[in-house]
């Protein structure tokens, strides 16, 4: 009995092995090929850009793309800086009245007797208007804007007034006119350095600083029409 028993042993050990299934050989470890596949967004009802990736982003079927968009103000919201006039120094291309009368005032001027106005006031089509008391006599209104009882203080402006670029404005209009000088409708704020020097040939450093409070040239000038009419001789706005 003891003899049996290795050998039943023995025997059994043999038939479990022979029962344990046979797992097949692994075959070596290789690479498996992939292929991706690219699905069109089109095709998946995706319209918003930021679901597409960045090479379809503002890009529609058939529309190149036009690059980025530019977000500067539009040419007509852009303010343009305001016209200023032509001025001009070449006397001979006014108009034989207006020379001519220029012409007068400055040699009336000249003799430092303001007197010498009167023809020219007379010969116009009345006195000029005056940056004073109107309803008197003309000469005397023209003295009272003088620093000095003579006048002559006046007569020298009106030589440097008459002396300086002018401007032809309103052309066409019943407000045409000559002006001297051109600081009367020349924006104070574009003026260039050697126009601030003519600037002040007429008016000190002081009064250009008050006068940019304004913006505008508040010294004297003078107007005179197509004609050959002097029509002013003011200061102030």
């Amino acid at each position: 009995m003891e003899g049996r028993w290795p050998v039943i042993l023995t025997g059994f050990a043999i038939v479990c092995l022979l029962a344990e299934p046979v797992q097949p050989a692994q075959p070596p470890d290789r690479a498996v090929e992939t292929e991706t596949i690219i699905v069109p967004p089109d095709s998946l009802g995706v319209s918003d850009p930021d679901l597409i990736g960045p090479d379809r982003q503002g890009l529609d079927e058939g529309t190149p793309d036009s690059g980025p968009v530019d977000e500067s103000p539009a040419a007509s919201e852009i303010s343009e800086p305001a016209d200023v006039p032509e001025v001009f120094y070449d006397t001979d291309k006014l108009p034989p009245p207006v020379r001519r009368l220029r012409q007068q005032i400055i040699e009336a001027a000249l003799t430092g007797d303001i007197e010498r106005l009167r023809p020219v006031f007379e010969a116009n089509d009345g006195p000029p208007a005056i940056s004073s008391d109107d309803t008197g006599d003309p000469i005397d209104a023209l003295r009272s804007l003088s620093g000095d009882p003579e006048g002559r203080e006046i007569l020298a402006i009106l030589i440097e007034v008459l002396d300086a670029g002018y401007v032809h404005v309103d052309i066409g209009t019943p407000d045409e006119m000559y002006i001297w000088p051109y600081f009367a409708r020349y924006p104070l704020d574009r003026l260039d350095g050697p126009q601030m020097v003519e600037l002040f040939k007429l008016l000190t450093a002081g009064d250009y600083e008050d006068m940019k409070i304004y913006g505008i040239y508040l010294f004297y000038r003078v107007g005179i029409d197509p004609k050959g009419v002097w029509r002013y001789l003011a200061a102030g706005d």
